[in-house]
């Protein structure tokens, strides 16, 4: 994927201090979502009450597409700074077809990237400030929780990917 030629139609919104796009006030963005797996089961985490969006709701790891480096760095940094996996814990990185969600209670549109991350071991899951739980889940369990919009298709188009 041409990650340059993806943030081109972003190049004029505001930067923050180390040069990402800042995405607070834009009516769109791109992100990165990534659904870690081991042995069949996917990480799901739920999003603390300090993030600006989605509070409470279970999701995965993401972040937004804010500087130009393939997809799949962007994912090994999300999964460090997010639970501190390292990329040698990694076997797979594998990009589903990206899709747009536009969520219309929060007036933005979504650039979704989806991303399987195959783990080589398990691994002490720590979270950061961005989520207050986790759970090591079934795929089909994932309609029992309340997730952010559109989860489930992300993880179809992750796991499809695989």
């Amino acid at each position: 994927m041409d990650i340059a030629a993806l943030l081109a139609e972003y190049a004029n919104l505001p930067r923050l201090a180390d040069g990402r796009i800042d995405y607070a006030h834009a009516d769109k963005a791109p992100v990165l979502s990534c659904f870690v797996t081991y042995q069949g089961k996917i990480l799901l985490l739920k999003r603390s009450c300090k993030v600006r969006a989605y509070q409470g709701k279970w999701c995965t790891v993401a972040g937004y597409v804010d500087e130009v480096k393939p997809l799949q760095e962007k994912a090994l940094q999300e999964l460090k700074n997010e639970l501190g996996i390292k990329p040698e814990y990694v076997a797979k990185l594998a990009l589903g077809e990206p899709y747009e969600f536009q969520d219309t209670e929060l007036h933005k549109t979504w650039n979704i990237h989806p991303m399987l991350v195959v783990l080589k071991q398990p691994i002490e899951v720590n979270i950061d400030w961005e989520h207050a739980d986790f759970e090591w889940i079934d795929p089909a369990r994932l309609a029992e929780y309340d997730t952010v919009p559109m989860l489930a298709e992300s993880l179809r188009r992750a796991l499809a990917a695989g």
